[in-house]
């Protein structure tokens, strides 16, 4: 009769233990690179999801990822171009402000995207485990479809303009891999803090704003001073947009600054995903 109940305890007991999944309280959290990749599936998931969400039943669909930097390389080439007269580093400033835009417009969308993610799957969070790195990570990696669309976008405008692309334009994979790790790493800052402080999500338009007018986008980085550029390139889309425009327009070289724009990106990855990590614990408890 006793070994009869032992071995109903056992069977029974595995199913009353509870199983909590949570980063460690202490240390610096791991990445979980293995686990990311065992949930390699639901991050594509999610990605392609997000994707059809922008251009299931919409009007302009795939235009309007067209329409938008075009419409505003116009507004530019008119207003900073046209009327004040803003350096160009020797292009046609339609090229030269869309080149600009084709980074930007990609970092700041994958960037409102990511920091939005796992508000938006409230649901998902809160009742399944997976590793929630995937939820912005998927949200950058659907953006990126709007990058490839407005760098062909880019090749008729530079036909236009009559600009040929340098043999530096090789260099092209870097700079749009550097544009996809700067915005996994703000946005994955944003994406943590906005399941912590819900007036993140009202104060990220004004970041984005403040952010795009801080960068060489509609100016060249010719106008800052020498003094002031190593303090300039702190802002990692500052070298980002100066080596893009070296790639696509031959421009001014991004110098030794680019040292500078490099370091800060991998800082803010790096202190973005242990702090993501850290924060993770009470994802669950505080969306």
């Amino acid at each position: 009769m006793r070994h009869a109940l032992r071995r109903v305890q056992a069977q029974v007991r595995p199913h009353l233990n509870w199983l909590e999944i949570r980063p460690p309280a202490r240390g610096i959290p791991r990445l979980g690179l293995r686990e990311l990749w065992t949930y390699r599936d639901l991050g594509l998931i999610l990605a392609l999801r997000d994707i059809q969400l922008v251009y299931r039943q919409t009007l302009l669909g795939v235009a309007w990822v067209v329409l938008q930097p075009l419409i505003a390389m116009l507004i530019f080439a008119l207003v900073f171009g046209r009327l004040a007269h803003l350096p160009s580093d020797g292009v046609p400033y339609t090229s030269f402000a869309l080149a600009g835009l084709t980074v930007w417009t990609f970092v700041s969308s994958a960037v409102s995207a990511a920091a939005n993610s796992l508000v938006q799957d409230r649901d998902l969070v809160t009742k399944v485990y997976f590793p929630r790195l995937l939820a912005p990570l998927a949200a950058v990696l659907a953006a990126t479809v709007d990058l490839f669309i407005t760098l062909v976008l880019l090749v008729p405008v530079l036909a236009i303009d009559g600009v040929v692309p340098p043999l530096q334009v090789l260099t092209l994979p870097l700079w749009i891999v550097g544009a996809i790790l700067l915005a996994t790493a703000v946005g994955l800052w944003l994406a943590a803090a906005n399941v912590l402080y819900r007036d993140v999500r009202y104060v990220l338009p004004f970041l984005l704003q403040a952010w795009l007018f801080i960068s060489p986008v509609a100016f060249s980085s010719s106008l800052v001073s020498d003094g002031w550029k190593w303090v300039y390139n702190l802002n990692p889309a500052a070298g980002l947009i100066d080596g893009m425009r070296w790639a696509l327009l031959d421009g001014p070289s991004p110098g030794t600054q680019l040292a500078v724009s490099v370091g800060s990106l991998f800082l803010l990855l790096v202190s973005g995903v242990v702090w993501f990590r850290a924060a993770e614990r009470v994802f669950a408890d505080t969306i």
